[in-house]
């Protein structure tokens, strides 16, 4: 009996023992299929897509699969370096018609003094000027949609304005006390990116260029040909808050200065083999005595020009150390218009040195870093790598680090900043007082085509005492005692300069009476022109 329960037992024990593994080999299964497992590895990329497809059948709400992509998409390019990056399809629009040459809009430049825009500018020839809109006109309203007295952002008006050649739209003005609308069809308008020349004195040039744009070498060639009738042997080529543009644009400036064979730049990556750009010779400007001028806003294209004149001696840096943005980058354009830049292969100067600063965590940061280590105000704060060596053409020794270091430092001036003179700046008050001095002498100042001229009206204006007045009158800041003596050495050339863009020399005459306080400009024009060699 006992042998019989026995083997029973055993019987039991295998029975049960067969039906654990049966149970847990389906829980097993059913674990595995609640886990989705799939076999993926990360060289192959299909991660990304499974997250989003598994993200889309079982999040809790409904997703927004666009933004989702986009967002993705900005992460993933994150990991890279800070320039490579997605650009949604309005931003490339705008993106890529800055370099352009010219969009499609209505043809006018404006400010906007007190929430309310003021045209500056009707571009000659412009669909606006066609139809009669003018100098001084506020803008009241585009088509039904008010912009002025309600704090409308300045990048939407642009926005408004634009649209396709041939599109109309109505602007509203407000001219003389009256409103006046205007059917107007927009156009291609030129966007020029020499923002002013013109002769300093009677052989010192002056060309100011905003960005590395489709037409930089056109319009660059036709200011230099300009200057060099008038008797031009030097030039100061002024690159400050350049941020660059194409690189085709920024060799053919660099060939009208170098000699055959002089090398311009050259390029390479981990999958783009070295290529080199080298100047053929055949430039109209090698005999012209060069300075370059360049400050921490300087990038890009515009760090290729000044490391070539630097490396190769061809002429004198001045300002401050430059961005540092060295990086060739790949557009690639996807069908929705969206797109993205890649950085396929980094830039290096003729010497040697890698243009692009070295990444880090506060990289969006640096120029702040900058100012807060003292190097916008002191020369032997400048960051540089002196274990990278290298030297120019005739021998100078010049260092890697990142970016452009001037030959001759000029520090950011922050000792004239009077509490009187912060007030005014912070209430835009100077610009606002421009526009209504336009306002009192609008007849005037629109025919002045001359320095003279312009020089005569603006020393019978009395511009201190009304300045003063205004201020207090609109924005109730008076200057304690002997403040405005203080402050008027600096701001007076401003003031002058902002009234002279309104007569029919414009930006020029801008730029021109600002010089006055330019200390840059002032270091340029003292400075001797041929480098000495260490």
């Amino acid at each position: 009996m006992d042998n019989d329960n026995k083997r029973i037992s055993s019987v039991w024990v295998a029975l049960l023992g067969v039906l654990a593994g049966v149970l847990l080999v389906a829980t097993y299964n059913k674990y595995q299929e609640s886990k989705h497992m799939v076999s993926v590895q990360y060289r192959d990329w299909r991660k990304l897509n499974l997250i989003l497809n598994e993200v889309e059948k079982n999040y809790v709400d409904t997703i927004n699969r666009e933004d989702m992509t986009d967002a993705a998409i900005v992460a993933a390019l994150a990991k890279l370096d800070p320039h490579s990056v997605y650009i949604p399809p309005v931003e490339l629009e705008e993106s890529e018609t800055e370099l352009a040459g010219n969009f499609d809009g209505i043809g006018i430049q404006f400010n906007v003094p007190n929430d309310t825009a003021v045209v500056l500018e009707v571009i000659p020839g412009g669909p606006s000027e066609k139809i009669g809109l003018q100098q001084g006109d506020r803008l009241l309203k585009v088509d039904s949609k008010d912009i002025a007295g309600v704090k409308f952002p300045q990048d939407s008006m642009v926005r408004k304005m634009k649209g396709p050649a041939g599109s109309k739209v109505t602007i509203t003005v407000l001219r003389n006390g009256e409103e006046i609308p205007f059917e107007i069809t927009r156009g291609k308008i030129p966007v020029h990116c020499i923002e002013a020349s013109f002769m300093i004195d009677e052989t010192t040039g002056y060309i100011r260029l905003s960005k590395f744009s489709a037409n930089t070498y056109s319009e660059f060639m036709e200011a230099s040909l300009d200057l060099l009738s008038q008797g031009m042997k030097r030039l100061i080529f002024d690159l400050r808050d350049n941020t660059g543009g194409y690189l085709e644009q920024a060799n053919l400036l660099c060939n009208q200065f170098l000699e055959k064979g002089d090398q311009i730049v050259y390029m390479e990556g981990l999958h783009s083999r070295r290529e080199d750009f080298k100047a053929n010779g055949k430039g109209i400007l090698k005999n012209v005595e060069l300075t370059v001028l360049i400050n921490e806003s300087t990038a890009s294209s515009s760090e290729i020009f000044a490391g070539a004149m630097q490396d190769n001696d061809r002429g004198v840096i001045v300002g401050r150390r430059s961005f540092g943005k060295g990086l060739v980058q790949k557009p690639i354009y996807f069908t929705d218009g969206s797109g993205i830049r890649i950085t396929i292969a980094r830039f290096y100067t003729p010497s040697g040195r890698c243009i692009q600063k070295p990444y880090s965590d506060d990289y969006q940061y640096d120029i702040y870093k900058r100012f807060a280590d003292g190097e916008l105000v002191n020369a032997d704060s400048i960051k540089v790598n002196k274990d990278e060596v290298f030297k120019t053409v005739g021998g100078r020794e010049v260092y890697g680090g990142g970016g452009i270091v001037p030959d001759i430092f000029v520090p950011m001036d922050t000792t004239r900043a009077t509490t009187y003179y912060t007030q005014v700046n912070k209430k835009a008050t100077a610009m606002r007082f421009a526009s209504s001095i336009f306002d009192s002498y609008k007849n005037r100042l629109a025919e002045i085509d001359n320095y003279d001229d312009l020089n005569k009206f603006l020393n019978g204006l009395d511009i201190s005492q009304k300045f003063i007045s205004y201020a207090t009158r609109v924005d109730g800041i008076t200057p304690k005692k002997g403040e405005w003596e203080e402050t008027e050495e600096y701001l007076l050339p401003q003031l002058r300069a902002l009234i002279s863009r309104y007569s029919k020399l414009g930006d020029n005459a801008f730029y021109k009476m600002y010089l006055e306080v330019d200390t840059t400009v002032k270091a340029a024009i003292e400075a001797s022109s041929k480098v000495e060699l260490n």
